[in-house]
């Protein structure tokens, strides 16, 4: 796990200790000295949109680490109070500033090595107009043959790019659940 481990109890700010619960629990978890809370520590969502028109992609050059200069698909992490497919929209909104009309889900990716699980939307685009967030140098859209798939920011959006135009080709799009090891 790449996260910092927790140190504090989160309900009464005394220190924690790393050791299977009494419960049954299997695995290792922080669990308070003095009130006995467990913490569990989960993985984060990040969620985001493969936006299109036509036969084109729309990605964003980030303006932020990390990849700063590389090209993904406008996706962020989840917040609290939301659901996936708005936390979606909302990453769209922010990094693109497009007008789309959300649709199904299309890929679930597991990430393992960094505690996180990417969920993307296939969101048809409503209008080739743009208004980039200070997140993003620049929104533009891709015909596959022009994308910059040596500059493509993770793994998560390239496989994503893939299955998409796969999945054009066949004239049939699927729900692709993917384990990034």
């Amino acid at each position: 796990m790449l996260r910092t481990p927790i140190k504090h109890c989160r309900n009464c700010g005394t220190a924690v200790t790393y050791r299977v619960p009494d419960d049954g629990d299997t695995k290792e978890r922080a669990i308070c000295t003095r009130c006995q809370t467990i913490h569990y520590e989960n993985p984060l969502n990040v969620v985001g949109t493969l936006p299109y028109l036509g036969d084109r992609v729309l990605l964003c050059k980030r303006n932020i680490e990390p990849r700063w200069g590389k090209w993904t698909l406008p996706a962020g992490f989840m917040e609290l109070g939301e659901t996936t497919r708005e936390g979606a929209a909302r990453e769209t909104e922010e990094e693109a500033g497009a007008s789309f009309e959300m649709e199904s889900l299309f890929t679930v990716m597991s990430v393992p090595r960094v505690g996180q699980v990417h969920l993307f939307y296939r969101a048809r685009l409503l209008s080739a107009q743009f208004n980039p967030g200070h997140e993003t140098l620049e929104a533009r859209l891709f015909d596959e043959d022009e994308i910059p798939w040596d500059d493509i920011a993770f793994r998560t959006v390239k496989e994503t790019l893939e299955h998409f135009f796969e999945d054009r080709r066949r004239g049939q799009f699927a729900v692709h659940n993917i384990d990034i090891t």
